[in-house]
């Protein structure tokens, strides 16, 4: 780059896109599984929104799905076989309260004129009456408990409904999750990781842990310079300044371009405490085949 006219600065950074799509193996909820590439898009491919980046073995995310539906469905059957069972039980214990309340009030008629009944069948039909009034108190309360105990019965079991419910949905979410389409127009960029002791680009068949990058979908179009600058030199930097920028590999191919941000904040150095960096980002005018990536 070359910012200011009465000297050069030299400064090396890399090629990155200005808009791009990292993609990952997906972190699965739940249990976790084994990652297995199936299938998998050749780097330097251009793609379309919706084409097929990358495609996990998905076998056990779709058994574990169906095994939650089962689960799920056995407990709707569960819960219409329950309320059925309480509404016959209601139905039986409300009988039964009413036979109870038609006895009573057939001892309180029959306690009607009893000064003129024998004192034994008077006494008889006191007895009577105080053993229907019970009758009735004790199917009263025997009711209450029983419809508190139906109610919780029933949500015990559409709790563990909602419950199946959600870990279905989870499965289902896991199974959708391992296919990956690209969400944008670009160019397949295939991200390089640590693997048996080498840095490499993963291959269709290998194992892959949950969250490892895989690739990027960029948009070529438009591609810019990040580098750190020394705290020496970042005060010759100034937002709009021109710059030229030149390839490694290809340096007989200049491009135009000019500074577009200076971090206002310095970052410590890993070789020394004393030595500071800011970030600076420098945009690239035009496009070309050769501005890739890294």
């Amino acid at each position: 780059p070359d910012p200011v006219p009465d000297g050069t600065l030299r400064i090396h950074g890399v090629v990155e896109p200005v808009r791009s799509h990292p993609v990952a193996a997906p972190r699965l909820t739940g249990t976790p599984f084994q990652l297995v590439i199936v299938r998998l898009i050749k780097g330097g491919s251009r793609v379309k929104r919706g084409d097929l980046l990358v495609e996990f073995d998905r076998s056990a995310q779709i058994k574990a799905a169906r095994d939650r539906e089962y689960e799920y469905k056995d407990l709707l059957a569960q819960i219409e076989k329950k309320k059925a069972d309480q509404l016959v039980d209601k139905a039986q214990r409300q009988s039964d309260f009413a036979i109870a309340g038609n006895a009573l009030r057939r001892a309180e008629l029959d306690l009607k004129g009893i000064e003129l009944l024998p004192a034994v069948n008077a006494e008889k039909n006191e007895q009577t009456l105080q053993e229907a009034r019970a009758k009735v108190a004790q199917l009263k309360k025997t009711n209450d408990l029983k419809d508190r105990a139906a109610t919780a019965d029933l949500r015990i079991l559409e709790i563990q409904r909602d419950r199946a419910k959600n870990a279905w949905d989870h499965a289902t979410r896991n199974a959708a999750r391992m296919r990956i389409t690209s969400p944008m127009d670009g160019l397949v960029v295939l991200k390089s990781i640590w693997k048996q002791g080498t840095m490499g680009e993963v291959q269709e068949g290998e194992e892959v842990r949950s969250g490892i990058p895989i690739l990027e979908v960029v948009d070529p179009s438009t591609m810019r310079v990040r580098a750190n600058v020394n705290q020496a030199d970042a005060t010759r930097l100034a937002p709009g300044a021109p710059v030229r920028v030149t390839l490694d590999s290809y340096p007989a191919r200049p491009f135009p371009g000019k500074v577009e941000y200076v971090s206002p904040v310095a970052i410590t150095s890993s070789l020394s405490q004393r030595v500071r960096t800011f970030l600076a980002v420098f945009s690239v005018d035009g496009t070309d085949e050769h501005l890739l990536p890294d």
